[in-house]
This record gives structure tokens, C-alpha cells and sequence, in this order.
């Protein structure tokens, strides 16, 4: 018997544009034999599934159920599309934990965890994984540029410490650019993460969890023509991504090694991304960030992967939730 599944999209942050290109392409590839999805727009201004006719059906969010031609709409689980707040961050997850509803993400720990990217490594380097050294400013404490630069050594990126996206990210290669790049980040967030340069190759690498086991997709090289993997560089064009990346198969290990290590450390679910640097001076592999909802567009890094790894769309996303009803 087919499950009813609800595809989660929208949301509250800059990253909603993303959410709408994910939605798309899981809705193109869900297995119409095994699914029946509903596309649920989560927004500032309600939550909606829009029938056929294009007629709005309220979401009654006592029980996350929609009411269609008279038929009371339950949901076996959630596929979740959305980037930002409310989908990456946990609230979401809360919400249907209350409800006991299956979903294909990170929980709620996990998921607000990780998108506060000062707490991601510093759980990461607890746990043994490498990670730049950082500062972690907040809106109401001021800091001075000399007390920033007594810590860290230029050049050093800038960005918003919750979210993804690279949306208010800089990177600052001179103390008169400080300011500025630390205002722009102020205005996507109320906590700001710098984080000092490591010079090497740009990794990044899906992890899913398919039948009780965890199994790293193929690694991507990034390489952008910007002076960073900003949200041009991600969504505009502005950057090669090489996958499978061609690198040397005991530095692909290192990194595999490393990512499956934190989808285990942080207690992940469903499929993330991870970045990495690889540092070109000391051979090892440095974790940027935990992206626990990461994009799905045309233009996305996960689907190339899957792609990679010799499986189609359609049974990726049959295998996450699969693994979620489990």
C-alpha cells in the first residue's frame, strides 16, 4: 500500500528561493508507484497545499492534516525541502516529535546543533575532527578589531553563525574590510562566526544512512572562480565542482573517514553535507560545516553524487524514507 508523504518547502529565511529548487526536483523524482506527496509551502504567510486548480488548502497544524475535496489528509512522514528556519534548525523536528509523525532529517538536537556553526566544531574538534580556529561574536557584546586580531590571524571569513547558504558571508584578507564584512554578517544573524583561512582544496561530501548503515556518497571539488564558495559561486554558476573529485585515493579516505566519523559524533539522520578543506600543509582534512538539509536543485551538489554513485534520484529519496519509517 502506498505511504502518503508530505514534501516540506519554503520557509522564513533568505533560503526559501533554494527550498522551492529542492522541492521541484525531489517532487520530479519521488516513485510515484511506492508515494503519494503532497507539496506543503511552509511561509510567513501560512502553511498551504496548493491543489491542482490552484485553490490553497489551509494546513490544520493541531494535527499537520489538510482537507481535500472533503478527505482528511494524515501523513506517514515528512520529506524535508526546506532550507534555513524553520526546517534546518530543529523547530520543525520539534513540531512533529510532538505529533509522532516520521520525517527524513536530522532531529531536533542535532538540527539546532548544527546549524549554529560555532557549536558544529566545537563538538566536531571535541570529537577528534580538525577544525579552524574561530571566534564567535554576538550582537549585544561588543568586541574590538585589535581583540579580534589578537586571536586570529588574517585572512579570515566572516559569515552568520546560523544558517547556510554562504548568504552574509566575506572573506577578509585586510583589518580595514573587518567592519565591514562583520556588519554585513550582523544583518543575516545576531551571532557572527570568524573563522581563520586554511589554504588547500575544497571537499565536499554527502552522508546518508540507507538500511542501518552509514555510507558516504562520492566527494565533490569545489573550485569557484569567486575568492570563496560564496551564493553565487553555489547557485549563479560561479564555480566548477568536479564530481567525482579527482584526488589521491588515501586523501579521498581521510576525508570519507572523517565525514562518516561526524554523521556519527552528531547523531545524523537522513542526508547531509559536509565541507572540508584540505590542508595542503599538514595533509589533513579541516570540517568547515554540517549542512543537515542540504540543497536538491538542478544546480545542487547531493544530486550530482547520487548520480555518481551510480543510483537514481527516485530511489535516493525512496531510501530516505524508507529509512525514516523504520
Amino acid at each position: 500500500m502506498k505511504k502518503t508523504i508530505a514534501l516540506v518547502t519554503g520557509g522564513f529565511s533568505g533560503e526559501a528561493v533554494i527550498s522551492y529548487k529542492s522541492a521541484k526536483t525531489i517532487q520530479n523524482n519521488m516513485d510515484p508507484e511506492k508515494w503519494i506527496c503532497y507539496l506543503i509551502d511552509i511561509s510567513t504567510t501560512g502553511w498551504f497545499y496548493t491543489q491542482s486548480n490552484g485553490e490553497k488548502v489551509v494546513v490544520d497544524k493541531n494535527d499537520f492534516s489538510i482537507n481535500v475535496d472533503g478527505n482528511k489528509i494524515l501523513f506517514d512522514a515528512v520529506l524535508i525541502g526546506l532550507h534555513g528556519t524553520p526546517g534546518e534548525d530543529g523547530k520543525l523536528q520539534g513540531y512533529f516529535d510532538c505529533l509522532n509523525i516520521k520525517y527524513t532529517s536530522c532531529n531536533t538536537a542535532t538540527s539546532a546543533l548544527t546549524f549554529n556553526k560555532r557549536y558544529t566544531v566545537a563538538v566536531a574538534a571535541f570529537g577528534g575532527i580538525k577544525v579552524a580556529k574561530s571566534l564567535h561574536l554576538f550582537k549585544q557584546a561588543t568586541i574590538s578589531i585589535k581583540e579580534i586580531l589578537s586571536s586570529l590571524t588574517l585572512p579570515v571569513f566572516v559569515k552568520p553563525n546560523n544558517g547556510g547558504s554562504s548568504i552574509g558571508m566575506s572573506k577578509v584578507n585586510s583589518e580595514n574590510d573587518l567592519p565591514q564584512a562583520i556588519e554585513k554578517a550582523f544583518k543575516e544573524d545576531e551571532q557572527v562566526l570568524i573563522e581563520e583561512y586554511i589554504k588547500g582544496r575544497e571537499f565536499t561530501i554527502g552522508v546518508f544512512k540507507s538500511k542501518g548503515e552509514i555510507i558516504a556518497l562520492p566527494i565533490t571539488e569545489v573550485i569557484t572562480t569567486k575568492e570563496f564558495f560564496d551564493f553565487e559561486a553555489k547557485y549563479n554558476g560561479a564555480s566548477q565542482e568536479i564530481t567525482p573529485a579527482n584526488l589521491e585515493e588515501s586523501i579521498a579516505e581521510k576525508i570519507r573517514s572523517a565525514a562518516i566519523k561526524a554523521y556519527s559524533i552528531f547523531n545524523c539522520n537522513g542526508v547531509i553535507r559536509i565541507d572540508f578543506i584540505y590542508n595542503e600543509s599538514n595533509g589533513e582534512p579541516y570540517m568547515l560545516e554540517i549542512n543537515t538539509v542540504p540543497g536538491q536543485s538542478e544546480a545542487s551538489i547531493i544530486p550530482q553524487q547520487v548520480k555518481a554513485m551510480g543510483w537514481s534520484l527516485q530511489d535516493f529519496y525512496s531510501s530516505l524514507i524508507e529509512e525514516c519509517l523504520i
